[in-house]
């Protein structure tokens, strides 16, 4: 048995790791690769492996650098089924057409710009056909329902609490000599006490991890104190008349926004400034969020059994309609504007930036990871000019970071997970994923001061095997 890493080493992005058993091979997740527009698009179309000869794919949840890629796997050549939680293939129903509707739209601006340069049309990496067509490989599995993956090989899904319906993927491998093997891949781990969401669950057997980094040098501030902090930033941009831009992931951010605000509302802590949640994609996230109420922790369960919705409330609106969205650029009164994509890549958010970014009253908030070369990153990092749709401007509107309201697990957590995996002492060996170089290193170091096992901190292309 061995593991190859083909994604989200050394990086967030492009999540891809492969389990060699015998003459099989599963894929865990299948992403996409998330920077600079050629190389991406390069990473992406072509991959490492032949897709024909993967078995089964086991998907740990519905972010796009996760699942994204998963119409060109199948376009290429992979048959087997795709295995992933009720919530998950409804977000990715949603979330790969939008992908692919993106791409096309994309591929149609840049072929007309080639054109007339008489240079060569482009094609999208995927259509909505492809998307449309993977889903046919999707199987639906509810939590702690056991998946026969191969004749000695099942899978679990557990809870992870980082999005909805977002797993833990517990592998069971049985030898030759009857005995077994645990591996557990954490896909993205979620925190304890977040809004909506269950706390990530605690597995036992497990001898393999293969863990998530994207916060492992840094430490979140109190999920307790994140709506207090919200609400402050909120009085004091609409004391100075200005709009908040937020941009976020249509699956999970938006919804958690929506409902904190919701609260501060409820509780008369900020005034009744109008919400905008543009975009088509969060609204038909939202909608699915409403339907998987099972994945919810028990308040927001019980609250939305007794009939009122947590993502409605009196100031907020939902735009589908470009000429809707268009109409906000001329609003000149205070407002929220919640906007994806989340990494400020594409979508509607970069119309909303283009047209707010140089006013100071205004206040970009940032709720989640930016990924090195993104638009996104420049903005956390405070670039004073930065480019929008390949036009220079000036960041003039105030920054602020809120990571408190990150998904990911920050250092703390990951640390503390590993020790209560580890209570029986079955773990083994450890490998570092889905984090930058400074990230995986400050988790590994801190994972050896008391872990008797091997801590790895793969490469891409890197194969370890596995006893």
């Amino acid at each position: 048995m061995k593991i190859e890493f083909q994604g989200a080493a050394l990086t967030t992005t492009g999540s891809r790791h492969l389990l060699h058993i015998e003459d099989k091979t599963i894929l865990l997740d299948c992403g996409l690769y998330q920077g600079r527009r050629k190389e991406s698009y390069e990473k992406n179309k072509n991959f490492p492996f032949d897709p024909s000869r993967i078995t089964a794919l086991l998907l740990s949840h519905a972010h796009i650098d996760h699942c994204g890629n998963i119409p060109n796997l199948v376009k290429n050549g992979f048959t087997g089924p795709a295995y992933c939680t009720t919530a998950t293939l409804d977000l990715c129903s949603a979330l790969l057409r939008d992908s692919a509707h993106i791409q096309e739209k994309d591929v149609e601006y840049l072929n007309k710009k080639l054109a007339r340069k008489k240079e060569k049309p482009v094609e999208p990496l995927y259509t909505m056909e492809d998307a449309e067509r993977c889903l046919y490989n999707f199987h639906g599995v509810y939590y702690h329902n056991t998946i026969n993956v191969l004749e000695n090989v099942t899978a679990t899904f557990l809870d992870a609490g980082h999005i909805l319906g977002s797993a833990l993927t517990a592998i069971d491998v049985k030898n030759g000599d009857g005995k077994g093997h645990r591996i557990l891949f954490t896909g993205d781990l979620g925190r304890k006490d977040m809004p909506i969401l269950r706390n990530p669950e605690i597995p036992s057997g497990v001898n393999t991890l293969i863990m998530e980094s994207t916060y492992g040098n840094r430490v979140h501030g109190d999920i307790r104190l994140s709506e207090e902090k919200l609400g402050k930033i909120i009085n004091k941009i609409y004391a100075r008349k200005g709009k908040i831009i937020v941009p976020a992931f249509s699956v999970g951010r938006t919804q958690e926004l929506v409902y904190c605000i919701k609260r501060l509302m409820d509780g008369r802590q900020i005034p009744r400034i109008p919400v905008y949640v543009d975009s088509p994609l969060s609204v038909n996230v939202t909608e699915i969020f409403r339907q998987h109420y099972e994945c919810y922790d028990a308040p927001t369960r019980d609250l939305f059994l007794q009939g009122e919705d947590p993502f409605g409330f009196c100031c907020i609106t939902y735009i589908r309609k470009v000429e809707e969205s268009k109409e906000l650029n001329d609003m000149q009164d205070p407002c929220i504007i919640i906007s994806a994509s989340g990494m400020c890549e594409a979508g509607r958010i970069l119309h909303h930036l283009k047209n707010n970014i140089e006013n100071p009253r205004n206040l970009i908030l940032v709720v989640g990871f930016m990924s090195s070369e993104t638009l996104g990153r420049k903005i956390v990092e405070r670039a004073p000019v930065v480019r929008i749709f390949g036009e220079p401007y000036n960041l003039r509107a105030e920054v602020e970071i809120l990571n408190e309201f990150s998904a990911h697990a920050d250092s703390n957590d990951l640390v503390g997970f590993v020790h209560a995996l580890n209570k029986e002492g079955d773990l083994r060996r450890i490998f570092i994923v889905h984090g930058e170089e400074p990230q995986c290193t400050a988790l590994g170091n801190r994972i050896k001061a008391d872990f008797k096992g091997d801590v790895f901190i793969p490469k891409t292309g890197d194969i370890f095997p596995i006893d």
